[in-house]
């Protein structure tokens, strides 16, 4: 059972996330938070596998709050679920270590399906912050860089870089899921990227997209 921690200042969202999360086969809503505050003391309290955290909150905000439990609990996932769709919670929260960034407006059935894919240990960020964040970090005509990778590893950075899941990437190969997760890995540790998003910028400069 995967434990979740709700923290947003506004209580009708955070019962309506918690009715989602419960309804999701696997996953419970262990706890609310109000604050950022509120939400740290809670993750080291109830050790949570995932918080849903918002921005924009008393005494704390989430980015800092973000910055504190991953720090504490690095175990412990943070997906960031705003209204605020603005670089510079996108850049604070990636900095702070959340592994996902969406907006409220993102439909139930969806939400549900980022919370899975972060909780398997992957990363997910909204389409719109994933251009923006190529626009920033990729120059508009940058020099194609060398990657010292193999030809599969390859084929794996492509598909991470057009939003595949590991799953939906085994199939695309017909590999094994462990062998995606064996060289993504690799991909990681020979790019020196700490997530799936530095993946993607990484295709991006090399020009493999």
């Amino acid at each position: 059972m995967i434990k979740v921690l709700v923290a947003d200042d506004q209580a009708l969202i955070r019962a309506s996330f918690r009715r989602l999360i419960d309804s999701a086969p696997g996953f419970h809503a262990i706890g609310e938070a109000a604050t950022g505050a509120q939400a740290v003391t809670a993750a080291a309290r109830d050790r949570p596998d995932l918080v849903l955290m918002d921005v924009r909150m008393p005494e704390m905000d989430g980015i800092e709050a973000t910055r504190r439990i991953c720090a504490e609990r690095p175990q412990t996932r943070v997906l960031i679920v705003t209204t605020f769709d603005l670089d510079e919670y996108v850049y604070g929260a990636l900095q702070a270590g959340a592994a996902g960034f969406l907006l409220k407006d993102t439909p139930p059935a969806d939400l549900i399906r980022s919370v899975e894919v972060i909780a398997s240990g992957e990363s997910l960020l909204a389409p719109t912050v994933t251009r923006r964040l190529i626009r920033r970090f990729v120059s508009p005509a940058p020099p194609p860089r060398g990657l010292d990778i193999t030809e599969r590893e390859r084929e794996v950075l492509v598909l991470v870089a057009h939003g595949l899941s590991n799953a939906e990437i085994a199939r695309s190969l017909y590999v094994s899921l462990s062998t995606v997760k064996t060289h993504v890995s690799s991909l990681l540790a020979k790019l020196g990227a700490r997530t799936r998003v530095h993946l993607v910028i990484a295709a991006y400069e090399a020009h493999l997209v």
